[in-house]
Parts: C-alpha cells; sequence; structure tokens
C-alpha cells in the first residue's frame, strides 16, 4: 500500500494494485531519458502541458522501478493501466504532485 508522506501513489496495472515511488534514481533516469537540464523542466513541461505519451510511460516506469517492480519502458507499454490514458496521465500528475511537494520530516 502507498504511503503519500513518501511520495508514493498505487496503480492499478492489469488487474493488480503497484505502488510507483519517483526515487532521486528514477528523476535522474528521468532526466537523462526526457533530455531535461533539470528538475525544473519535468515540472514546466506538465504544466505547460507539454507531455506526451513517451513522457507518461517514462515517469510511470521510473516511478515503478524505484518503487522496485523491475520492468522496462517497453514491458509498460503493453500493460492495462485502469482508466486508460486519462488514468495513466492522472497517475502521473498525482506522482509528480507529491514527488514535489511532500512535506519534510521534522526530526
Amino acid at each position: 500500500m502507498a504511503n503519500p508522506k513518501r511520495g508514493e501513489i498505487d496503480l492499478m496495472i492489469d488487474g493488480q494494485i503497484h505502488t510507483l515511488c519517483l526515487t532521486l534514481g528514477a528523476l535522474a533516469e528521468l532526466e537523462a531519458k526526457l533530455q531535461l537540464n533539470d528538475l525544473n523542466g519535468l515540472g514546466q513541461r506538465f504544466q505547460e502541458g507539454r507531455i506526451s505519451a513517451r513522457d507518461i510511460i517514462a515517469i510511470l516506469g521510473a516511478g515503478l522501478r524505484g518503487a522496485g517492480h523491475p520492468i522496462s519502458d517497453q514491458d509498460l507499454e503493453k500493460k492495462h493501466i485502469e482508466g486508460g490514458a486519462m488514468g495513466a496521465a492522472k497517475a502521473v500528475a498525482q506522482l509528480l504532485h507529491l514527488t514535489f511537494s511532500a512535506p519534510l520530516e521534522q526530526q
């Protein structure tokens, strides 16, 4: 089960719930794959509505791998995501929101 305080979400893929999390390694993977200079570019790209289906697959794939699921983007493309393209886009929006707005833990 996902822990939103850790930036995690759950997503139904092929009838099974999978947890996604954009770890620092997953974010570095996204920077390289999407040819971004920094993390601000990712948020800006999404806010401006310049996100493609390839971007959605890349973000979901990185989130799955960040949570420990060994899946390639090519394999993810063949999976059924609950809610279809809109469900996938909503999951990306939620994942990015939690990743970049999660409160800092007080020690």
